[in-house]
């Protein structure tokens, strides 16, 4: 199963992404354009999401306040999928630290996923 599909992405679906940077696995991105057929929405873009795609790094900032005022026009039971470098790599937030997160900004994590280089964590809004 490739990336997209562990983020049960599938054709068709419209991605917004946040926070790509220089060290964004191109692998995860190449593949969610490939399943979904579309390119990923910048956060200007003003179409609504079926999924956010939100690449984050340990002193980022404020996660929890950007998740509650800044994912964009996001579908009816949109997921919000936050990727952290994984374990023992610059950045990574524990999967702890990342259930805190979630909490503060009135979200719950769903499930955590391997993605390359990255660790996935599932969101969604109870």
């Amino acid at each position: 199963m490739g990336y997209a599909e562990t983020m049960g992405l599938t054709a068709g679906r419209a991605v917004r992404e946040f926070g790509a940077d220089d060290d964004t696995d191109d692998g995860i991105r190449d593949d969610v354009r490939r399943v979904t057929g579309r390119e990923l929405l910048d956060d200007a873009s003003g179409e609504a999401a079926d999924a956010v795609l939100w690449w984050w790094r340990q002193g980022d900032g404020d996660l929890a306040s950007e998740l509650r005022d800044d994912t964009g026009p996001l579908a009816e039971g949109g997921a919000i999928w936050v990727l952290t470098p994984r374990r023992g790599k610059p950045g990574h937030v524990p999967a702890e630290e990342m259930a805190e997160i979630a909490g503060d900004a009135r979200l719950r994590v769903r499930a955590v996923a391997p993605l390359g280089g990255w660790t996935g964590h599932h969101l969604y809004r109870p």
